[in-house]
């Protein structure tokens, strides 16, 4: 029998579990509340798509609740449309009058609720995503947090409001966040949509939102798949080999 045969069923194994590990963390990773923005260009507009997994062995999901800014708030909200949901916009006043691009508010879109149906609930094994036009964004290298709250069918809520330290391993409930980027970056950038007053309190409609980036979590697994299915393909062929030498 060919002496090196053992050693590449070694690094076999070890590239098949490696391949293994790395399909797992990145389940792991998403199964938290995450938000995907269209855009982060200063003083734009962005589609914020919030991607919600259900993480209950035994409740469903039935609702959600996005915190929005107030120190840097949104002149701008309104809900994406989605079947067996209803969405409400809630306002509040600002403890302090806040200019944005030269017009100074009191009163901006505080917070955004969406409760399920009984026939839509978020049940085992499922998620939802949920999208809203915002704007305009605040200045570039302003990291804009979006505490979420996800309710669930046996009463239990799951705040995700836990910020991420620099240098620290990543909390139980991170906190939904992104940083916003120099305007003309080159991202792509939402097109304006009307304003909080006239947005619907239930689920009003949205106009020209920006196509929200592609999830990218299934084609990672896929991909650590493809190279667990590769590792099994190739300790058959060497096993093989070593049989007809032997």
């Amino acid at each position: 029998m060919n002496s090196s045969t053992p050693s590449a069923l070694k690094t076999v194994t070890v590239l098949a579990t490696a391949a293994g590990l790395m399909a797992l963390g990145v389940g792991a990773a998403s199964a938290h509340v995450s938000v995907d923005p269209a855009s982060t260009s200063a003083g734009g507009f962005s589609q914020l798509t919030f991607r919600v997994p259900n993480e209950s062995a035994t409740a469903k999901t039935t609702g959600l609740t996005v915190t929005l800014p107030t120190g840097t708030p949104f002149t701008s909200v309104s809900v994406k449309p989605m079947d067996g949901w209803t969405a409400t916009i809630t306002e509040a006043d600002l403890s302090a009058p806040v200019t944005v691009e030269g017009a100074t508010i009191t009163k901006a879109a505080s917070a955004v609720t969406w409760t399920a149906d009984a026939a839509h609930q978020i049940g085992q094994h499922e998620y939802q995503t949920f999208s809203i036009s915002v704007g305009r964004l605040p200045a570039a290298g302003i990291t804009v947090s979006l505490p979420a709250a996800q309710n669930y069918s046996d009463g239990t809520v799951v705040n995700w409001n836990e910020p991420r330290a620099q240098g620290q391993s990543e909390p139980q409930h991170p906190v939904p966040s992104f940083v916003t980027t120099a305007a003309g970056d080159g991202h792509a950038q939402a097109a304006p949509v009307a304003d909080t007053a006239a947005a619907s309190a239930t689920t009003p409609a949205e106009t020209a939102p920006a196509p929200a980036a592609p999830d990218n979590t299934f084609g990672i697994l896929g991909l650590g798949a493809g190279v667990l299915g590769l590792a099994a393909g190739a300790t058959a062929l060497i096993r093989t080999r070593a049989h007809r030498k032997d």
